[in-house]
């Protein structure tokens, strides 16, 4: 039988002297396995809470704001890069500190947390018994990026665009969920998520929008690494894409999808954000990852 779901799930872990995450964790008194979610920008882990909460009967759930995001550390550049490579290291610290049974673990990643995670996976290929990732950019190729995104990657534009997301803060939070769909397919995100990415952006001196700008600075060389080792992703890999996803075309989850011949599941009328469109596709994905 299930222990209860409460609000108590939610406590900060330290992984080291400079990080210490926020994370959630729904516990199961005898759980099928256990579900890692790795959120991207400009998400906090409040947006699995639902999801979770909706797999807690049969699983253990964890979840984390990585740093620079939520209210998990925000080290200072000369500290800690933010680079994709660094976020792999934490994530497996993560892993091994919680003491995560990894024969028994699901990792779904979406956004700037699917590289980190397969990056790691290439190192590591029993670090879970199945990687679900979805709508992100594991190869250079711009061209299949939004304008915004290909210019953060671009050294000369990366300030100017940091400077506009950080400005356009409210902008952001309100419509880049449902950006590029049409106005049938909008929905609405919880207000307990919402709230808790305005109160999550800016810690210190950084806001979340630096901490993204700092990821893209690395993002090409980290990009390069994963495609140059491609060969050595042996770890069960499944690709979720939403195909109407305006920031990451779908061709980058085909192309992905064949060279590792992996699965992959174009969703039909969905954007970037295949969990917040419809969670329960997410909720079936790890379902049948156990099955």
């Amino acid at each position: 039988m299930s222990q209860p779901v409460n609000d108590d799930a939610i406590d900060f872990f330290e992984i080291d002297q400079d990080i210490t995450l926020r994370r959630m964790v729904m516990r199961n008194s005898s759980p099928k396995g256990t579900v890692l979610f790795l959120h991207g920008f400009p998400e906090t882990l409040y947006v699995w809470k639902a999801i979770a909460k909706a797999l807690a009967d049969e699983y253990e759930v964890h979840a984390f704001d990585w740093p620079g995001y939520g209210l998990s550390s925000r080290p200072t550049v000369d500290r800690f890069s933010y680079a994709p490579k660094d976020y792999a290291r934490i994530l497996d610290r993560y892993i091994g500190k919680a003491g995560i049974d990894t024969s028994k673990l699901t990792i779904y990643a979406t956004d700037i947390g699917a590289l980190p995670t397969l990056l790691l996976a290439v190192e590591r290929p029993d670090i879970a018994r199945t990687i679900i990732v979805g709508d992100f950019a594991p190869f250079n190729r711009p061209q299949f990026m939004y304008a915004s995104l290909q210019s953060l990657k671009e050294g000369p534009a990366m300030d100017q665009v940091r400077a506009n997301l950080n400005s356009n803060r409210d902008e952001i939070l309100q419509n880049t969920f449902t950006r590029g769909l049409p106005e049938e397919e909008h929905f609405e995100v919880a207000r307990e998520f919402k709230d808790d990415m305005f109160r999550g952006w800016t810690q210190g001196a950084m806001t979340s929008a630096d901490a993204f700008s700092h990821y893209y600075s690395h993002f090409t060389r980290d990009q390069d690494h994963f495609e140059s080792q491609l060969a050595r992703l042996k770890t069960p890999v499944k690709v979720v894409w939403g195909e109407k996803d305006l920031y990451i075309n779908k061709e980058m989850g085909v192309e992905f999808a064949e060279r590792v011949r992996a699965k992959l599941t174009l969703l039909p009328g969905i954007g970037h954000f295949p969990h917040l469109q419809n969670p329960m596709l997410a909720i079936d994905e790890v379902r049948d990852a156990f099955r």
